[in-house]
């Protein structure tokens, strides 16, 4: 087991550095020098992290500091996390600052959310590379307990297994150790549902668009947070950088579904990055007696408008099914259902296990790992427990094969996919909640 007494993080200010600050600092006991390149945003990340832990006994293990305490800082610390901003360049500097600095045998990681941990280890000198490693937190990191641990081709065995154990043990992660792909497991399956819902926006736009598809997608679908509203969340930059790089840099059957909007990218361009910016997709406004309301964006106009409150049958129906406890029922209801609302909604629980198992495949450690990184990545319904509340594998392929585009199936190699995938450990019935 590592003993980590000491940790330095660079790139505190921003929010995962922030988050992951406080992790170590309570579940780890560990003293954290929190480094940004100004000293109050250090001090207001020292906040922002005690606050996050629900903890404020920890704020004396949560040192502020700036880039010009780096050397002292990484002189004591028993591990390195880099945090910084999601472009290669930025982080192959700060890498080369470490390198110049950082004491023999100090573990090094970084918390890309999808960049090559390959390509970012060639910072290293070849023993400082056997140390280094990609451990990758979900956000917020205190209810999210995944971690995604990505070793490169220089990481040491044994220094591999040390981490995934302290990450498991001492912080209380559930962790997946994945393949060095772009974006890794949880955010490919994640970001190709999310791109894929925001694509539809803009081809359903005179139905309602974004409030429209999340809509049909929210709660009682599986998911803690509609899949919009949780890229809003997560920022719309965010986004850019996962789908664009995961575009870029692979070619599967999926390709096209993760080319962003162009209304995505005039957002971002104009500073509406999301729940950050109080602005992205949708817009809370506080007025002065303390009321709320929610906007959202509209495709066509350009502007923001009150958010609807839709009416759909088959949700009322899956809803009214699952507060009866008969879950069958409900998917049954989604499945006979012809409107298109049900269609869009059926369509994306059929691909998203689709999707999710052929990932996997190729980038997880076993089958299982999707219903991992899901389930504890997003809070989302594990893939595999879908196919369980579809009735099993061949009830579950029979309706795929019934009902989507043809186009789509002759692209996928279903019997590859979905033939012989285990039960999952989990039960989909504490993910499909009776709201819409």
């Amino acid at each position: 087991m590592l003993n980590i007494k000491i940790i330095t993080i660079l790139g505190a200010n921003g929010n995962m550095g922030c988050l992951v600050s406080g992790i170590f600092a309570s579940f780890g006991n560990a003293k954290v020098y929190m480094i940004s390149r100004d000293i109050e945003k250090s001090k207001q990340a020292v906040q922002k992290s005690t606050q996050s832990v629900k903890a404020d006994s920890i704020i004396s293990n949560l040192i502020p500091a700036t880039y010009d305490d780096l050397k002292n800082c990484l002189a004591e610390s028993d591990w390195v996390f880099e945090s910084v901003t999601e472009d290669l360049q930025t982080k192959i500097n700060i890498n080369q600052l470490i390198s110049e600095n950082v004491k023999k045998g100090t573990v090094i990681s970084t918390g890309t959310s999808g960049l090559s941990v390959n390509k970012l280890s060639n910072s290293f000198s070849d023993e400082i590379k056997k140390k280094y490693v990609g451990t990758h937190f979900y956000n917020p990191p205190y209810n999210m307990i995944l971690c995604e641990v990505i070793p490169t081709d220089y990481t040491d065995p044994e220094l591999l297994a040390s981490v995934k154990s302290y990450l498991k043990d001492v912080l209380y992660r559930d962790v997946v150790e994945v393949k060095d792909t772009p974006a890794f497991l949880g955010n490919r399956i994640g970001f190709q549902f999310i791109n894929e819902a925001l694509q539809y926006a803009e081809r359903y736009r005179d139905n309602g668009g974004i409030d429209y598809i999340d809509s049909i997608l929210g709660q009682f679908t599986g998911r803690s947070m509609a899949p919009l509203a949780t890229t809003d969340f997560v920022g719309l930059d965010v986004h850019r950088a996962i789908v664009d790089n995961i575009y870029q840099n692979t070619l599967d059957y999926a390709h096209d579904s993760f080319v962003m909007p162009g209304f995505v990218r005039g957002l971002i361009e104009e500073g509406r990055l999301g729940r950050k910016t109080r602005c992205g997709l949708y817009q809370l406004n506080v007025h002065a007696d303390g009321s709320k309301i929610i906007n959202v964006y509209d495709i066509d106009s350009k502007e923001f408008r009150p958010k609807e409150k839709y009416n759909f049958p088959f949700a009322n129906k899956m809803i009214a099914s699952f507060r009866e406890g008969d879950y069958q029922k409900a998917f049954f209801s989604l499945v006979d259902n012809q409107s298109i609302e049900a269609n869009i909604c059926l369509t994306f629980l059929l691909i998203y296990v689709i999707y999710s198992i052929f990932a996997t495949k190729e980038v997880g450690e076993d089958i299982k790992a999707a219903d991992r990184v899901m389930a504890s990545g997003f809070n989302w319904a594990p893939p595999l427990s879908i196919i369980d509340a579809f009735g099993g594998v061949s009830t579950f392929k029979r309706i795929a094969l019934e009902r989507l585009d043809k186009d789509y199936l002759n692209r996928v190699n279903l019997d590859f996919i979905i033939d012989s995938v285990p039960a999952s450990d989990f039960d989909f019935r504490r993910y499909f909640k009776a709201i819409q």
